[in-house]
């Protein structure tokens, strides 16, 4: 066809059971993000206030996908500045720094980032598809410069957004699907095995096999009621009465602190599935098993950080045997006002 590499790709969704035509944009890396952003934002914000109206606030997109209303408001809303969610992660840092333990800032990045275009068939998209959290992007320069260790998976999680086993997010359910969870334990592994410390950690071999169930995701509606089929890697490790999944360790030395995206396939939580979840996901990749606190909570993991103060504060000698928290939860808490009231979690002298 004769047209240049440099050019970029728009994908306008014609329907969500259509097939998509591709639309070409100029040269030059095509339509700017900036002006790309506001009609994002604004068609989001419409969707959302839509979602309102129906009793289990969910918006149907495209192609079968589901979308959660108040995540669409906060991916659409004007952006804020999160000061209290900086300060209570550097407040964080600080008190970690104090008894020489590390900490690593696991942000998840919301479903409709990823996908994008999934969203409403009223978008226009370029592929590949754009970041658009430039807001977020810049919080996370900004906690780097000030010390903090932010693994940004949002790069990641577009590059391999449609993994082999199946898409990094639930079609009809909020939370992430097996896929994301094994992608983002794979990147967490990554860097931890790169500490120092790290070759100093008791290893063992897991199993791991990938299998198929169904859900029927809390965003699925009356009249899409169908259930939805999911692609999980179960974990398990070997015993005299056979194979059973890792159990989290309170006595690791490293502690998982997160929200609901920790729990879904582990607990049960949203998804009645256990053994695939992301504390087993860094049993396999780490070869040992992590001390899981772990909260249902959107807010900051509020509760979640409550819960590690609680055992700090009870546990004689608790930081002296840990070496790093890894602290995963959606993105959007950085938006929410609420949440982020500091925790003492070092209990003072």
């Amino acid at each position: 066809m004769g047209l240049s590499s440099a050019r970029t790709r728009l994908l306008r969704v014609t329907g969500a059971g259509a097939a998509a035509s591709i639309l070409w944009a100029g040269c030059g890396g095509g339509t700017p993000l900036d002006e790309l952003l506001p009609s994002f934002r604004s068609e989001l914000t419409r969707l959302a206030q839509d979602a309102k109206q129906r009793p289990d606030g969910a918006v149907i997109g495209v192609d079968g996908w589901h979308f959660h209303g108040p995540e669409l408001a906060n991916v659409g809303a004007p952006p804020r500045r999160p000061d209290a969610a900086t300060r209570t992660v550097l407040d964080v840092k600080a008190q970690l720094d104090s008894v020489g333990v590390e900490l690593l800032l696991v942000p998840i990045p919301s479903k409709s980032i990823i996908f994008p275009e999934k969203v409403a068939s009223e978008l226009e998209i370029p592929i590949p598809v754009p970041r658009f959290d430039p807001e977020l992007q810049a919080v996370y320069e900004t906690l780097r410069a000030a010390g903090v260790e932010v693994l940004d998976l949002t790069r990641r999680f577009i590059r391999e957004r449609f993994h082999p086993e199946g898409p990094l997010f639930c079609r009809t359910d909020r939370h992430w699907s097996g896929t994301g969870c094994t992608e983002a334990a794979s990147a967490i592994g990554e860097w931890v095995r790169d500490r120092a410390w790290f070759d100093e950690l008791t290893t063992e071999e897991f199993g791991a096999a990938w299998y198929s169930t169904t859900i029927e995701g809390d965003l699925a509606t009356t009249d899409t009621s169908e259930r939805e089929e999911l692609r999980l890697r179960g974990i398990v490790r070997s015993t005299t009465e056979g194979p059973v999944s890792p159990a989290p360790d309170r006595a690791s030395p490293i502690i998982l602190l997160g929200d609901r995206h920790s729990l879904v396939f582990h607990s049960g939580v949203g998804i009645e599935v256990r053994g695939a979840g992301l504390p087993e996901q860094l049993a396999f990749e780490l070869g040992a098993a992590v001390d899981l606190v772990a909260e249902a909570d959107d807010l900051g993991t509020a509760r979640g950080r409550q819960r590690l103060s609680d055992r700090a504060g009870t546990e004689e000698g608790f930081w002296a045997s840990k070496r790093l928290v890894i602290w995963c939860f959606a993105s959007s808490s950085l938006a929410n006002d609420q949440g982020w009231t500091p925790t003492r979690l070092v209990p003072e002298a």
